[in-house]
C-alpha cells in the first residue's frame, strides 16, 4: 500500500530531510585525497545529532553506521571504515535522517579531486536521470512514467542502468511501497497521488548492469568491476512540480 502523507507527517518528514541536506552539504567540504570513509562517517552522525535528528541507517537491519560509503566500482551500501579516499575516486555517500519518527533520504556521489572527463560524464548523467525522473513525479501521472523517464536518460548517454535496485517510498518507515525501478514503461505502474513521498535513485554504471553483494552482506559492486554513481532526492508529490524536500532550503 502506498501511503498519503498527511500535512504533519509531511511537515516531520521534511524536517528529516533538511538535516540530510545539510550533512551532504557539509561532509562536501570535508572530502578529498587522504580522509577516510569512517572519518566522514564520523562527521556526518555528529551532524545529524548535533541538529536534532537520529541516524537512520543505525541499527536498521543491523547496520552499523550512519551513512553508506561506496567507492568506484561499489554501487551501494558500502562500508565506512579504513578505506583512504585519492585522487581520481569517486564516492557515494548515502545518508539518512530520522526527526519524530520520520525519515528523510538522499544521496550523491562525489568526485574526490580531479576525474576523468568519463567518470564526470557519468556523475552529470546520472543527476540529470534523477532530475529527469522528478519531473514525472506529479499527481496523475504512473510510476512508470519516473522509471521510463530515468531510463532514457541513462540510454542516451550511454550508461547502463541497475536493474536489481530500486526507489522507494518514504517518510513514516525508511523503505515502504512502492518499489521505484529505473527502468520502465510511461503509463504504467500505480497511479500517482498528491503527498506521496518516494526517494528517487538512480544507479547508472559504465558498464554493464550486473552486481553482485561481497562477502560482508552489505556492499554491493558492479560485476563487471566498472565504475557506478547514485544519486537520490526524497520528493513530495504534487499536482504540479515535486517539492524536493532533500534540497536544503534558504534561511
Amino acid at each position: 500500500m502506498i501511503i498519503v502523507k498527511t500535512p504533519e507527517q509531511i511537515e516531520n518528514i521534511r524536517s528529516a530531510c533538511q538535516i540530510v541536506a545539510g550533512a551532504l552539504r557539509e561532509v562536501e567540504t570535508r572530502i578529498g585525497p587522504g580522509v577516510s570513509t569512517g572519518e566522514l562517517d564520523k562527521f556526518v552522525e555528529g551532524y545529524i545529532r548535533d541538529n536534532g535528528g537520529e541516524p537512520a541507517f543505525i541499527g536498521y537491519r543491523g547496520y552499523k553506521y550512519a551513512t553508506c560509503t561506496s567507492l568506484n566500482h561499489e554501487v551501494v551500501h558500502g562500508l565506512p571504515g579504513r578505506a583512504v579516499l585519492k585522487a581520481g575516486d569517486i564516492l557515494g555517500l548515502d545518508i539518512g535522517a530520522k526527526v519524530n519518527g520520520y525519515y528523510g533520504d538522499a544521496a550523491r556521489t562525489f568526485a574526490v579531486g580531479e576525474i576523468p572527463k568519463k567518470t564526470r560524464k557519468l556523475l552529470k548523467s546520472t543527476e540529470e536521470a534523477l532530475a529527469a525522473g522528478i519531473t514525472q513525479a506529479r499527481d496523475g501521472n504512473h510510476l512508470g512514467d519516473i522509471s521510463a523517464a530515468i531510463e532514457k536518460v541513462a540510454e542516451r548517454h550511454g550508461f547502463s542502468v541497475v536493474r536489481d535496485l530500486y526507489g522507494h517510498g518514504v517518510g513514516i518507515e525508511l523503505h515502504e511501497d512502492p518499489l521505484i525501478p529505473n527502468f520502465g514503461e510511461p503509463g504504467h505502474g500505480p497511479l500517482l497521488k498528491e503527498n506521496m513521498v518516494l526517494a528517487i535513485e538512480p544507479m547508472l554504471n559504465v558498464g554493464g548492469s550486473n552486481i553482485r553483494m561481497l562477502a560482508d552482506k552489505w556492499t554491493i559492486i558492479t560485476e563487471d568491476r566498472s565504475l557506478s554513481a547514485h544519486f537520490e532526492h526524497t520528493i513530495l508529490v504534487r499536482k504540479g512540480e515535486a517539492e524536493i524536500l532533500t534540497w536544503l532550503q534558504k534561511m
